[in-house]
């Protein structure tokens, strides 16, 4: 497989190993060490929880290049979240990492673990704000708008027209 190119959102709120700042900047710096090509890295920036977690999280998002296919890379990140304490069960709780791929430059793709784009990717600010920092100018696959719009639209409130046929 040629190389490919995927956007994947980091967060974390529970204070395993250090401050969740520290476990944002430790897992980008494990994800290297399994040799994904960083291309570019966003700041870490805090965010309120969303669901009934208790703490502020700590968002980034790289944009890698790696041969990985998509499923590959999806058992890559369980692994590294594994590796940082994460356990699986509890939906919507506080986490020691969450590693989220969230878009690929192979456009749409389904699996049985994983769907490409991120299903919730245009409606989340706390993903949106880093990916545009990084990537602004990638279009969202189904919806056609760049990051840069669909950050625009979450910032306001606004609903974004999911339709393939919108401007």
């Amino acid at each position: 497989m040629a190389e490919t190119s995927y956007l994947i959102g980091l967060g974390s709120n529970r204070y395993r190993g250090g401050p969740p700042r520290r476990i944002v900047a430790a897992a980008i710096d494990t994800l290297v060490a399994h040799d994904l090509s960083i291309i570019a890295s966003s700041s870490i920036v805090e965010t309120p929880p969303l669901g009934p977690g208790h703490r502020n999280y700590a968002n980034a998002a790289i944009l890698v290049e790696t041969r990985l296919a998509p499923g590959e890379l999806l058992a890559l990140c369980k692994t590294v979240e594994a590796q940082f304490g994460r356990r699986g069960g509890k939906r919507w709780g506080d986490r020691s990492l969450d590693l989220d791929l969230l878009l690929w430059s192979g456009g749409c793709w389904a699996g049985p673990a994983l769907t490409l784009p991120h299903p919730a990717l245009a409606k989340r600010k706390f993903v949106l704000g880093p990916l545009a920092e990084i990537a602004p100018d990638w279009r969202h696959p189904i919806t056609g708008l760049t990051i840069r719009q669909h950050y625009h639209h979450v910032q306001r409130n606004m609903p974004v027209d999911r339709s393939p046929n919108h401007p």
